[in-house]
């Protein structure tokens, strides 16, 4: 299975570096959201790369996302990811669920090497993994986020804060799923101040909080589900033009999970993002 997704990895990225080799784009968080959006007209290709560990639960992904701006202040897309899991007792692979999104940046305000902006935010992560050939990938049900995001952009310093509701639904098996609220705050700083043409680099500390509700069977809340975990991430955020780098690793720092549930080991993500 490592072995496999390994292979996999290495023929994506070949292919994606082939593609993105020309070599300027705002700024979003590693793990939370940001209110930047793309240009009309805009398109943005990203090829994600995903780890975490639970337990004897480890999980990986690949997953290409596609985004067009509609207007300056709208943009939309679409993600397909292909997912590597391993339990302990059985591993499995395959198309994981197909998600669509949608973000609008309704406050702007702009000064001398400073941009301020809020956004709202869009997901429905949609059931097509279930009717796959590997039904342990994916979740069996549609799920919709909406958040709330704000950002402050200037040569030095950043910083953004977003809310998120995750409402998470009932699969075939009649269990409620229970929602999820995310929280993120987060900071960056650019060391050395760049010019367009220039390699720019901006370091990120992300505080990432999950606050899950139990599910619910028949009515009963499920005893070994929901509970809050927070996160600090340190990331970094490499652009050339408009080619950037993404990478981040969520440690957690406090878990306080209902009944008997595996916490969190670590988090990992990896994105590489083209603008054209």
């Amino acid at each position: 299975m490592v072995k496999q997704f390994k292979q996999t990895i290495a023929i994506a990225l070949g292919s994606f570096i082939a593609l993105t080799a020309q070599t300027a784009m705002a700024h979003d968080p590693i793990f939370g959201i940001g209110p930047h959006v793309l240009f009309k007209d805009g398109v943005e290709v990203a090829l994600e790369l995903e780890s975490e560990k639970a337990g004897r639960d480890d999980e990986q992904g690949i997953g290409i996302e596609m985004t067009y701006g509609i207007t300056g202040d709208w943009a939309a897309g679409v993600t397909l990811p292909y997912e590597f899991k391993d339990d302990g007792t059985d591993n499995s692979d395959g198309i994981g669920d197909l998600a669509l999104f949608t973000k609008y940046r309704f406050w702007r305000e702009d000064s001398l090497g400073l941009q301020e902006s809020a956004a709202v935010f869009l997901k429905v992560i949609t059931d097509t993994a279930s009717n796959s050939k590997t039904p342990s990938i994916g979740k069996g049900t549609t799920d919709t986020i909406v958040g709330l995001t704000y950002g402050y952009e200037g040569r030095k310093w950043y910083r953004w804060a977003s809310a998120r509701y995750r409402f998470n639904g009932k699969n075939n098996a009649g269990i409620e799923r229970g929602d999820k609220i995310l929280i993120d705050f987060v900071g960056g700083i650019r060391p050395n101040l760049t010019g367009y043409l220039e390699t720019d680099i901006v370091y990120l500390l992300e505080l990432n909080g999950e606050f899950g509700k139990r599910a619910r069977l028949n009515g009963s809340e499920l005893a070994n589900t929901g509970g809050t975990e927070w996160f600090i991430s340190p990331g970094i955020f490499w652009t050339q033009r408009n080619f950037a780098i993404k990478a981040g690793v969520q440690i957690p720092v406090y878990s306080n999970l209902n009944g008997n549930q595996d916490e969190s080991d670590y988090r990992a993500k990896m994105s590489f993002e083209w603008h054209y």
